[in-house]
């Protein structure tokens, strides 16, 4: 059981390896320095993205906007953005916010800067706005939620009613109703906000008419638009599957299956599945993962509709048949959870080392005691159908021999003597004797109110099941929002926007070949270069000693050199501050791999000089 829980832990959700794109890289690098002013900013991706009216937005060293082109793929490839920048740009550092939409239908947003000519010398923040609009993301995700509950409730109580046959389906017509018309509105709904939800504005947005034409465009408002087709279609199929008697048959039963998987490939096609590695196969496995969902909690609900006006004996014939759809979609959703899994962590790690691992494990809770409270309903099903079947057996005998005025004792064995028809309270063996049944009457049932309470037994488990469902759909919503596992790995890989690159500290050993004090002759001074980029750097030099302790030496001197473009050598004009020697301003014009050359003076007359070459980025 623990087992088959693990494996089911990702019910509902379908994650792929790369889903959100991660950015990886800017032209202009993020934090440069370049001598021109580009005539375009150019933004690469992991992954294909779409772009947006508003997608890139450009602020100067005054921190007010600067007016640029349509944003556009690079060269054709999709996983680009471009945007071209008009006018003259003024020297000093520039801020560029970006927000686009991953293929699998999520918004994600940054900030980088560069620098023309030399960087600004305000460290004043500016304002890009902000990444979602509250409102806007709270009715999104509830609409989102809805849509899920309803497709579960939908695609369960067709298959139900169609693969358990009950013989009174009059129970499930309300609920049905009910899911066609909640996902009917929660998909209008999703479609309406979704220009605004990519944009990040507030919902007022959604009726924008040129945002709403663009987002039909788009990827996710085709698969809206094609799930409120597949609405249509099921609305017919409904009020035929209402107006057969003979809705068991096969050609019935296959088009719900139909209807059931197209429905699935309106997720399937927008979301996480078709985006990152291996799409068919997890396309295909998100399909089967949604059906069986349905299958299985949509089912629940109409078992506990059932429940309450099914007669005992119509019940031990559908509860067993549901118990075995049920083991059969737990299968299907154990097997495509584990590919899910590994697909959506990447790294065992990620299971506690990111939101959407711990989300996971939240929902792996959740799904345990869904499993539970189903193994419970197992039993009380084996309970109910287990004396139905010896009370089918029984009453055949007892009608084929009624029992009328006076029979009982005409029917004892021999040596007996019977009671009185009228009273037969007991035989002359003190055996009580049955009371007679009026004829045309029904005889009652041996052990009725047993099964009543077995059926109740049921129903309140079946209601928990179906309680703890409802949270575990609530965790998948949360699930579908969140950045994978694999891809936040795969974000981490690349530098992030706005970061400046790891302080480069280099050791450079010496030797002066003669002894002065503390100083053997022997020592090192460490050099740390912060940020190792083109511009401005600020430089510390420590010595140590031979014994690795600090020391004070007359004269640390660094000087730098690019041999290759015949730049320097510069002087860091490095100050004693009283145990190291620094500076703030060391200017390096050019990238490339620079000669720093370090000289220590122990005495007047004994110093060496020791080069090491360090690497300046753009």
């Amino acid at each position: 059981m623990l087992l088959g829980t693990v494996l089911v832990l990702l019910l509902f959700s379908a994650a792929p390896a790369s889903a959100h794109a991660a950015l990886r890289g800017t032209d202009p690098d993020d934090g440069s320095v370049v001598q021109r002013a580009p005539r375009h900013l150019t933004l690469t991706f992991t992954e294909s993205v779409g772009l947006l009216d508003d997608s890139f937005r450009v602020f100067g060293p005054d921190q007010r906007r600067v007016p640029t082109g349509e944003a556009q793929h690079a060269d054709g490839r999709s996983d680009t953005a471009r945007v071209a920048l008009s006018g003259k740009l003024a020297q000093g550092t520039y801020t560029v916010a970006w927000r686009v939409v991953s293929a699998d239908s999520h918004p994600v947003s940054g900030a980088f800067t560069f620098s023309v000519g030399k960087r600004s010398a305000t460290t004043a923040q500016v304002d890009t706005g902000p990444d979602e609009d509250p409102l806007t993301g709270g009715l999104h995700d509830a609409a989102r939620y809805l849509a899920y509950l309803a497709a579960a409730l939908l695609v369960g109580t067709v298959a139900f009613a169609l693969l358990c046959r009950p013989a009174d389906t009059s129970p499930l017509r309300r609920p049905l109703v009910a899911a066609w018309w909640t996902l009917l509105g929660s998909t209008a709904v999703l479609l309406l906000l979704r220009a605004p939800y990519e944009a990040g504005a507030g919902p007022a947005a959604a009726f924008d008419l040129s945002a709403l034409e663009r987002t039909l465009t788009s990827r996710p408002g085709l698969a809206l638009l094609a799930r409120l087709a597949v609405l249509l279609l099921t609305a017919a199929f409904l009020l035929r599957l209402s107006g057969r008697r003979d809705h068991h048959q096969p050609v019935m039963r296959a088009a719900g299956a139909t209807l059931a998987v197209a429905l699935a490939l309106t997720w399937a096609a927008a979301e996480h599945a078709s985006a990152g590695i291996q799409v068919p196969v997890a396309m295909t496995s998100s399909v089967l993962h949604l059906v069986a969902t349905g299958v299985w909690l949509g089912g629940l609900v109409a078992l506990l509709l059932t429940l309450r006006r099914a007669s005992v004996d119509a019940l031990t014939e559908v509860v067993p048949r549901f118990s075995r759809i049920a083991f059969a979609s737990v299968t299907v959703l154990a097997v495509t959870g584990l590919y899910q899994s590994w697909r959506g962590l990447g790294s065992l790690a990620a299971l506690t080392g990111t939101s959407y691992g711990r989300l996971l494990l939240a929902k792996l809770v959740a799904v345990t005691a869904l499993l539970l409270a189903a193994g419970y309903s197992r039993r009380w099903t084996a309970r109910l159908a287990t004396p139905a079947a010896s009370v089918r057996t029984a009453v055949p005998e007892r009608v084929a021999q009624p029992v009328g005025v006076g029979a009982s004792a005409q029917a004892e064995e021999p040596g007996e003597s019977g009671g009185s028809g009228a009273s037969g309270a007991t035989g002359d063996g003190g055996e009580p004797v049955e009371p007679h049944t009026p004829s045309g009457a029904p005889e009652p049932a041996p052990g009725l109110g047993e099964e009543d309470t077995r059926r109740r037994g049921l129903r309140r488990s079946v209601l928990v099941e179906v309680a703890v469902a409802a949270v575990v759909l609530l965790i998948t919503t949360l699930l579908t929002t969140t950045l994978p596992g694999r891809a936040q790995a795969e974000a981490a890989q690349q530098p992030p926007a706005g970061a400046l690159p790891p302080t480069t500290l280099v050791t450079v050993p010496f030797d002066t070949g003669a002894s002065t004090g503390l100083l053997s002759g022997r020592g090192k001074v460490q050099v740390t270069l912060d940020p190792a980029r083109v511009g401005d750097n600020g430089v510390q030099a420590i010595v140590f000693g031979s014994d690795t302790y600090l020391v004070v030496v007359p004269e640390v001197r660094i000087t730098f050199t690019l041999p290759s473009r015949k730049v320097g050598p510069i002087d860091a004009e490095l100050t004693d501050r009283g145990g190291y020697w620094s500076t703030n301003s060391v200017n390096l014009p050019l990238a490339g791999t620079w000669t720093m050359k370090t000289t220590v003076r122990v005495s007047d007359v004994d110093q060496v000089t020791v080069s090491k070459q360090v690497r300046i980025v753009p």
